[in-house]
């Protein structure tokens, strides 16, 4: 499994580099012979200040947000509430299918959400592009350090304050205990799914194809479906994760637009997230 996605971490960074291959040497081609290099140490430093300044900037957005912002924050709690209603016949369902999934796809699912192979992938794409000058893979790097560090302290933070009861603890998906030591209410929100999401969120804005950001965005999903099998999560717990992704990964690249000149935002379509909900059936639409 370790050589999965190390070769998954390998076609990633190879992708990403070869699609900037020819800007890369138009840019190197156009540097004054006489302009002084900067070192890497100093690029590390500075780096470094902006995954913090990220981080920062993704906790403090709500404090600007205007009404769409809230509006939309709005609708994505709504969206939550519906779907709590279906958290337990999700999750009788899941268990069901448990030992009907692959082994391969089930601890793809463990690894890849695990917090250690999250910053070896993010860290292997920043030092990828730190080392070989590609300025695009180096801010990427940046972008994916900082959204996994703020959006994965807050889940840290959030699941002790909310306290929700995970499947397996045997109460209902709207049973709480904060501030509960115990793991088994430590449900909300998703780590794997936070985590294994925002990278492949920020990702997939470095690509225009939409099989291609699909494909990226579907291997990003996995490690959270994969954790309702396991009676780790509710439905819920993984959607509102994935949101929580979204919102962190967008908040953080645009502060990022004003610290290097490789831009992801301008001419870019966004990822848009609609709940469906029918009479007999409920899901999500994704457009991109």
């Amino acid at each position: 499994m370790k050589y999965f996605l190390f070769i998954l971490m390998m076609i990633s960074i190879s992708v990403m580099a070869q699609e900037q291959s020819r800007l890369d040497t138009i840019s190197q081609d156009s540097i004054p012979k006489n302009q002084p290099r900067i070192t890497k140490g100093k690029k590390f430093l500075y780096d470094m200040g902006n995954v913090f300044g990220g981080m920062g900037h993704a906790y403090t957005r709500p404090l600007h947000w205007e009404n769409k912002q809230w509006k939309q924050a709005a609708g994505v709690l709504a969206g939550t509430a519906l779907l709590v209603l279906v958290d337990k016949p999700v999750n009788d369902f899941m268990s069901d299918i448990k030992e009907d999934v692959p082994d391969v796809v089930r601890d793809y699912g463990w690894y890849y959400g695990s917090p250690q192979n999250n910053y070896m992938l993010t860290g292997a794409v920043y030092l990828t592009g730190l080392f070989t000058n590609n300025e695009k893979l180096r801010r990427t790097g940046v972008l994916l350090i900082s959204s996994a560090s703020a959006a994965g302290l807050l889940q840290q933070t959030s699941k002790y304050a909310f306290g929700r009861a995970r499947p397996r603890s045997g109460d209902s998906p709207t049973t709480f205990k904060p501030f509960e030591a115990n793991k088994n209410y430590h449900s909300f929100p998703s780590g794997h799914m936070i985590l294994a999401f925002t990278n492949s969120y920020a990702i997939s804005k470095q690509f225009k194809n939409p099989w291609v950001k699909g494909g990226i965005l579907l291997l990003g999903s996995v490690p959270g479906i994969s954790r309702l099998w396991e009676g780790a999560h509710w439905l819920s717990d993984v959607a509102l994760s994935a949101a929580i992704s979204i919102a962190t990964v967008e908040a953080i690249d645009k502060y990022l637009d004003s610290k290097y000149e490789e831009k992801y935002n301008d001419d870019r379509k966004k990822v848009s997230w609609n709940l469906m909900v029918k009479s007999n059936q409920i899901g999500v639409l994704i457009t991109f």
